[in-house]
């Protein structure tokens, strides 16, 4: 059963989604050139909508598939220092998907992350001139004005709101509409992550004229590198607002009535998160026995915060760095090789047997 994933993960093979054959591998190759019908109906876990989608757009899975690769991989970088590090594989076991079946904040990241990384890599698809339904955003041409001054819409902007539009289509399709309280956490969260890759196009311009005197200036919109979505996530899930559902069953109201009511940037969540410290199939915890901490830190990685108070081992290893690097004009940096002896701290595993029965 797929059906606990969020956004495009039950909507992808497994060899996507835990990323073991790159997206080149014969399965899409197949996909793309057999037919599309054939290819969508086994897709595991589409719902109807999904499975049109998939008919009408099948080389968009093909973009999809770097969608998850860039989401994932964010959302281990910005949980690289925390207790439940975005894991997504642990002796085959689905351990992300169990995280997602509580109404958490670390699910509400998820959802977010995941919901734009789709809008991120079809609107690249998009631009790179991939997708046969759509191209450049069609409405950035003639010209226009900015605080600089006039300039002429020229280049390719990514077209963001097919992106967008494409997105919502695709991965809110999967919630039930009506009063469920769980899939109106999800759409919220899918929309603030949406709106989190539009944040951070920017404009960038070309200057024409003599010298580059820029009397002449042609600009395009361009999406940000989705570090930048995903930093600005992070700050929205270190702010989730935690929220109840109304009277009336269609829309949130704060639990707490100190905090503000969340915005439609803001993620939100119902359930608190489990500390994750210990292996605990039911919650997707992997547990923090055996994780790398950093002894000097004060924060999340902290020795004392990441082992849970458990303590933890030091082992002394050598390792090769570069080092007496110099400048050398012009234009090189040269290093020599140096070996280099560090220790590296690992929290301690869990010793008590009412700890180890949750396992």
């Amino acid at each position: 059963n797929m059906n606990f994933l969020p956004g495009i993960w039950w909507s992808l093979p497994l060899v996507l989604v835990w990323a073991t054959p790159p997206v080149t591998s014969s399965w899409w190759y197949m996909g793309a050139v057999g037919s599309s019908r054939v290819m969508c109906d086994n897709v595991p876990g589409l719902v109807s909508r999904q499975r049109q989608l998939c008919r009408r757009h099948p080389e968009a899975m093909l973009s999809i598939g770097r969608g998850v690769a860039a989401w994932t991989a964010e959302c281990q970088h910005q949980f690289r220092r925390h207790r439940w590090d975005c894991n997504a594989l642990e002796r085959g076991q689905r351990l992300l998907g169990r995280v997602l079946l509580r109404s958490s904040r670390e699910s509400a990241f998820v959802h977010a992350i995941s919901s734009a990384g789709v809008v991120f890599a079809i609107t690249r698809a998009c631009s790179q001139g991939e997708l046969k339904s759509c191209s450049c955003d069609p409405k950035k041409k003639g010209s226009a004005k900015d605080s600089k001054g006039h300039f002429d819409w020229g280049g390719c902007s990514d077209n963001i709101d097919y992106g967008i539009k494409f997105a919502r289509a695709f991965v809110d399709a999967k919630e039930r509409k009506g009063k469920d309280a769980r899939a109106l956490m999800n759409l919220h969260n899918n929309r603030a992550g949406r709106k989190a890759v539009k944040r951070f196009l920017k404009q960038e311009c070309k200057c024409h004229g003599v010298s580059g005197s820029c009397t002449l200036r042609t600009c395009w919109l361009a999406m940000a590198d989705f570090r930048k979505t995903g930093d600005y996530l992070w700050k929205k899930y270190n702010g989730a607002i935690q929220v109840v559902m109304n009277q009336d069953g269609t829309g949130f109201t704060v639990a707490n009535k100190k905090f503000k009511k969340p915005t439609k940037n803001d993620l939100v969540y119902f359930e608190s998160s489990p500390d994750y410290c210990i292996r605990d199939r039911d919650v997707g915890s992997l547990g923090t026995a055996g994780r790398v901490c950093n002894q000097t830190s004060r924060g999340m990685d902290s020795c004392e915060v990441m082992c849970c108070g458990r303590g933890y081992d030091t082992a002394r290893v050598s390792r090769m760095t570069k080092c007496e690097c110099k400048f050398h004009w012009c234009c090189a940096v040269r290093c020599q090789d140096c070996l280099e002896v560090v220790d590296i701290h690992t929290c301690k595993a869990p010793k008590s047997p009412a700890w180890m029965s949750r396992t």
